[in-house]
């Protein structure tokens, strides 16, 4: 059972930059897929960008040339960078682990499992 602790969330002006880490109990590398996810109030938990062990990665539309994804194996840790947030930006950030798919990391909320308590992100 892999532990998982996110942090770095805060509240931020529109256009501005975080940095999320995701600290495991175990070495990442042995994990097929990390992800971030993020659920915003009253709505579906979301996929935003999931990385492999070959470093390969995957992006939500919705994110993509704004956030990046990297994984440090040696200190077990997942980050996200996020730039340029914009205010549909604010949720609950959450990391997760899981299996690949087709070779790929998918974004799919339900492949993932073992979710962190998550760290707040508020733009505005």
């Amino acid at each position: 059972h892999v532990q998982l602790v996110e942090s770095g969330g805060d509240s931020v002006q529109t256009g501005g930059s975080l940095r999320l880490s995701c600290v495991a109990s175990v070495y990442i590398y042995s994990l097929d897929c990390m992800a971030w996810f993020r659920q915003a109030p009253g709505k579906e938990r979301e996929g935003v960008a999931a990385i492999g062990t070959d470093g390969s990665t995957t992006y939500a539309d919705s994110v993509k040339g704004r956030f990046t994804i990297s994984r440090d194996n040696a200190k077990k840790t997942l980050y996200l960078q996020m730039n340029n947030l914009k205010p549909e930006g604010t949720a609950w950030y959450y990391c997760a682990p899981g299996p690949s798919r087709y070779g790929t990391c998918l974004l799919s909320p339900s492949l993932y499992n073992n979710w962190g308590q998550g760290t707040q992100v508020t733009v505005s």
